[in-house]
């Protein structure tokens, strides 16, 4: 089976007369909007490698076909890249057809890169080199997810703010210290825009539909989704073993927020409760109501699972891990992991996910 992902061809829509499949289908949602003239349509392209996530693709590109759809004609336009123009396997074994190589692609507003399982993959010097000649020529990048891994290997989110999904950001910061990579599901750095993956790909878009034609707009391409609320830059990714933190006391959320920020320097009980007002026994009464354990042993089960991210995601000297987690002895650190995970750190470095 064959996916195909293009630019839109509905130009028939946009006259006003729909194909005759598609003629029992309720007609677009009107929307108060009134776009500047002078708005011609964007284009963008999406640079996709082996294993990409075809959910975190099909989240970008579906949110500006929506918006298409509501805007009555085809304002935004994608169009899809690989290192040679072959077709690609994304994670989920569907294959996609692709557009162009790198060394032909379009000009566009925006070339995303989209990254799944590795970073590793044939004609990877290719993605790079096209990458770093992108940015020197002033053009805007982006990423979905993994992507922005490449962008930091062809040094294009040098002295840019950005994000990663979750999972790979412990990894991402060990390896290029000197970019700053918040936990938020997007961030939007002058001429680098990117996101953490999965439905962060639709806030992301939507932010860029906000731009153009304002939230009405944005709104209702989210009520397309039932995406029930857009985040902003602002809002996090999940910061711990619980991974929804939704309705929970503010204090609890701040005190696990700073938790997960600080991992290789632990903060102490006395300096968790003042950061929330809050006395030490109140902080400890908020944990177990809400999370059913002690502050300490959440904190714990935070440094460790940092831990295991290292050892799945870099290379780095077990002992290296131990200390970038808080943990003093080696010994106590094996002993630790064992108790969370059932298997010793070595262990862990040896299996391959």
């Amino acid at each position: 089976m064959q996916v195909f992902v293009g630019q839109p061809t509905n130009s028939r829509l946009a006259e006003g007369a729909a194909p005759p499949n598609l003629r029992t289908l309720p007609a677009p949602v009107e929307v108060p909007i009134t776009p500047d003239p002078s708005l011609g349509g964007r284009q963008f392209a999406f640079l996709l490698v082996d294993k990409f996530s075809m959910f975190s693709l099909a989240a970008a590109i579906d949110t500006f076909r929506s918006a298409n759809r509501l805007l009555g004609r085809d304002f935004y336009g994608w169009t899809t890249v690989s290192a040679d123009g072959d077709a690609v396997m994304a994670s989920n074994g569907l294959p996609l057809k692709i557009d162009y190589s790198v060394a032909d692609i379009p000009p566009v507003d925006i070339l995303f890169v989209s990254v799944g399982l590795t970073t590793e993959f044939p004609g990877k010097s290719k993605v790079l080199s096209a990458l770093r000649s992108w940015g020197r020529r002033g053009g805007k990048l982006g990423a979905l997810s993994v992507g922005s891994y490449l962008l930091a290997e062809a040094g294009q989110l040098d002295g840019y703010r950005c994000t990663i999904h979750w999972e790979n950001r412990a990894g991402f910061m060990e390896r290029f210290p000197e970019i700053e990579c918040t936990g938020n599901v997007y961030e939007i750095d002058r001429k680098r825009y990117t996101c953490a993956g999965g439905t962060t790909s639709i806030d992301l878009m939507l932010e860029i539909v906000r731009t153009d034609f304002g939230p009405n707009l944005a709104n209702s391409v989210a009520n397309q989704f039932q995406h029930e609320r857009i985040r902003s830059a602002g809002d996090r990714q999940r910061v711990g073993p619980e991974r929804d933190l939704t309705g929970k006391s503010e204090k609890l959320k701040k005190i696990v927020e700073l938790m997960a920020d600080n991992l290789d320097e632990p903060y102490s009980a006395v300096e968790l409760a003042k950061s929330a007002g809050l006395s030490v026994r109140q902080v400890e009464r908020l944990f177990l109501r809400h999370l059913n354990m002690t502050p300490g042993r959440y904190y714990m089960r935070l440094r460790l699972e940092r831990a295991r991210e290292l050892l799945r995601q870099t290379n780095m000297p077990i002992l290296d891990v131990a200390i970038a987690t808080g943990f003093t002895s080696h010994s106590y650190f094996a002993q630790s992991y064992r108790l969370q995970f059932g298997r010793p750190p070595s262990e862990e470095r040896r299996t391959t996910y």
